[in-house]
This record gives C-alpha cells, structure tokens and sequence, in this order.
C-alpha cells in the first residue's frame, strides 16, 4: 500500500499520494484522475476500452479513425498480446513504492502494481528544468552511428540521470532513425519526413512537444532534394548529408544496398571537390557527402568539380536539444495511440505543462514481475502523471533508466529485459551543476 511518507511530497511526486494512490499508476478509466489531467469515467459507465465499437472519452475522433501498427522497439521483437479486460475490470493495486532525490530539482520515484493483466514496475523521472543548476540534454557517442550503454552515454557529462532515447538501425548502422540535436554539438541528424515527431527544448529552453522537420539546402542550387543529415538510409529519390559526425562511410548501406542511380558528391571549403557513383566504406569523411538516389542522384550531377557549393541545415524553432521517438502518446491531455494490445517494456518523456516539469517514465517488460505495457496504457499513465503531451521513445530490450544513487553512485535502476545494458544509440540525459 502506499506509505503515509508520500503525504508531504511535492511536485509530481505530490500526486503520487494517498488520496490518488491509484490515479498515479492506474489504467484507463480506473480511478480519479490528478489535477490537470482529463476526467475518467466512473466503473460503472467506463467505455469499454480501443477496438470494442465505442470510443474512448481520452482519445481523439481522429485516432479513434487511424489504423495501423505503431512501432514498439528497435529491436523488433512480437509483445505477448495484453489480455483483452474493459477498463473497469483493471483497477490497479499499488505498493513497493521508493522514492528520492537524485539530485536538486530531480525526483525519483519507483513503484510496483498489480491490475488483472498482471504485474508491472515503473520508474519515474520528475524534473524542473528550471531549477538553477538543472539541465537536459541529448548524450550520444562522439559518431552519430556509434552505439553504447545508457550509462556510458550520459557518463560522458558526469550526468545524474537518464533514459535511453531514439529508435535507431540496430544489427546495422547503429544511426538514430530521426533528429538529434546536442546543447554542445548543435544538430547531429535529422529526416525532412518520416521520424518527426519530438520532444524539444526551444530557443529560451522550455520544454515543448512538435514535429521538427530538417531544413537542408546547397545554397547555389536550392532546388536539390535533400531529405537526410546523416541518416541510416537516404529516401529513395533524395539526397543525404553526410559529415565527420557520423564516422565512418557506410558505403551502400545508406542505399539499401543500391548501386545502381546512385552518385556521391565531396564538398570542402565551399567547393566541390569529387563526384563519383561509387560508394566507398569504412572511410573518414573529410568535409561533407552529398548522397544521392535515384532522382537525387541525376540532381547531383549539376554540382561541377570545382564549383562553388554551400551546404547548410537547421531545424525549425531553432531548438536548444531536440530527439525523436516513434509517435506521440498524448498530444494536449488526449490519448493518441490506439494500441492496447501489444505489451513492451516502455520508454517515454512527457511534459507537464502547468508545473513546466518534463517526466521520463520507464516501464520494464518481458519479465516475471512486469508484463509491460501497451501504448495506451503508457499514454494513459502519463496522462495520470499529469503529461499534457507524451512522446514514446525506444521501448523493448533498449529500455533503461540510469540514476545517481543514495550512495552516490550512478548506475542503472530499472530492469532491462536482455539482462545486461544493451548499447543505444541515444539517450535524454539530466545534469546538475551545484549553483555558486
């Protein structure tokens, strides 16, 4: 049962507390619902729940219409099928629950529940980014198709916290699928369409939740078609950008194995130096790659050996630190998946826009003492944890929380379901440097 010590919490750890014991790790329509969050309905009149023929009052009309199978993990793996139980059927009981403070501004919380599909444990991350002191940022390798352990990631910033982040090329590239961009580095990688949807800090570092699509051009030729920046694969019939921030060539990896109607362009210091139609691998970059396919190959062959080209990028919004995920949970206090079948250890980030808090929620699977969750069921507790949008990040066996300990030291405080660390390819990071 939930401790009487939760009486006197604050932030979100406050709504963790014995009058919403149940809200804060509940499922759908299964308990009142926290301050700022949207009013379930009670047992007796809940809508029965996504695929039964009536619609859900949390989720939009326009979701309610879309079909199609949401991307759980990198890895790829079937979940086990949820049980199919109404949501009146799934009140939760909670207990085991931890809670403390990783550093200021940052909270901790763990908790275990049990409901008629089983049991689960969730991790919680609440986080004042406004806090003097506190920031987030995006931990990568210093190679954009590099890969590590969560850990490793966010041990490169002496961070105290952090989640694992963005789908990425696993068994291949190791790329992230969609956009990052570092406090440091600037923007490592980005698509123009396909994996837009992100969590980002804007220009004055508040939180905020959109589609961030790449803006790339060759400023003598603006009309080329560039759809990537160091990218796992260029769109068919596009052009990617490749820099020293990726590593090393791929070769025809970037083309899904295309050799034909390819051609690649060297640009340094402002001009073209080489162009060809052979794709070389395991080669340092030297100023910037133009690669194109297809229709983006036949565009390539305006840029002269010799001739001036300028490559530039950026993202809209001009954001501070930016990544993706496969699609938005919760977009303004409104479920937006419609899967409550297929159960993944999950990996999320929300932000609560009335507090200004950003929440990294992790919740294991694929073991004994965790089922794991389905993506309205994620949604649903995000909502419950008071997120008025949510975006899911890489779930399955890359889902990992690692947090500074009451000893001190930092290590990972979920349970990933490989069993060891799997390494990533990005991760959402929380540093603390004590004000002076």
């Amino acid at each position: 049962m939930w401790g009487p010590d939760l009486l006197n919490l604050s932030g979100v750890s406050a709504r963790i507390s014995v009058t919403a014991a149940l809200v804060a790790c509940a499922l759908a329509g299964t308990a009142p619902a926290l301050a700022g969050a949207p009013t379930t309905s009670s047992p007796t009149t809940s809508a029965p729940t996504s695929g039964s023929g009536t619609q859900d009052p949390r989720v939009s009309q326009k979701v309610n219409a879309r079909q199609h199978d949401p991307v759980h993990s990198s890895d790829g793996e079937p979940g086990e099928v949820a049980a199919p139980y109404p949501s009146f059927m799934r009140q939760a009981t909670t207990s085991r629950i931890i809670r403390r403070q990783v550093a200021p501004g940052v909270q901790f919380t763990r908790w275990d529940q049990h409901d008629a599909r089983g049991p689960i444990r969730a991790y919680l991350l609440a986080i004042d980014p406004t806090r003097p002191g506190v920031k987030i940022d995006l931990a990568t390798q210093r190679r954009v198709s590099d890969t590590a352990p969560v850990r490793e990631l966010i041990g490169h910033d002496s961070a105290v916290a952090g989640v694992n982040g963005d789908f990425y090329d696993i068994g291949d590239t190791g790329a992230p699928l969609g956009v990052g961009r570092d406090r440091q580095r600037g923007l490592l990688n980005g698509r123009q369409v396909g994996w837009n949807s992100a969590f980002y800090l804007d220009s004055h570092g508040t939180p905020e939740m959109d589609d961030l699509v790449l803006r790339a051009r060759v400023a003598e030729h603006p009309g080329l078609p560039i759809t990537n920046l160091n990218s796992p694969f260029v769109k068919p019939g596009g052009i990617g950008i490749y820099n020293s921030s990726w590593g090393r060539t791929a070769g025809y990896r970037v083309t899904d194995g295309q050799r034909k109607h390819v051609r690649v362009v060297t640009v340094r210091d402002g001009r073209v130096r080489s162009s060809g139609t052979r794709l070389k691998s395991d080669k340092g970059i030297n100023g910037t790659l133009l690669i194109g396919r297809g229709d983006g190959a036949n565009a390539l062959r305006a840029l002269k050996v010799g001739s001036r080209a300028t490559v530039g990028y950026s993202l809209p919004e001009r954001p501070q630190v930016a990544i993706t995920g496969s699609r938005y949970l919760v977009k303004d206090g409104l479920i937006n998946v419609v899967d409550d079948r297929e159960m993944h250890p999950r990996t999320a980030v929300g932000i609560d826009h009335d507090t200004g808090e950003v929440l990294l929620l992790v919740v294991d699977g694929r073991q004994k003492f965790s089922r794991g969750y389905t993506m309205v069921e994620m949604a649903d507790m995000m909502i419950d944890l008071g997120a008025d949008d949510a975006l899911n990040l890489d779930g399955g066996g890359s889902t990992t929380m690692v947090a500074r300990k009451s000893d001190g030291s930092t290590g990972v405080v979920n349970s990933p379901s490989d069993g060891f660390q799997r390494s990533v390819a990005n991760a959402l990071e929380v540093t603390y440097t004590k004000p002076r």
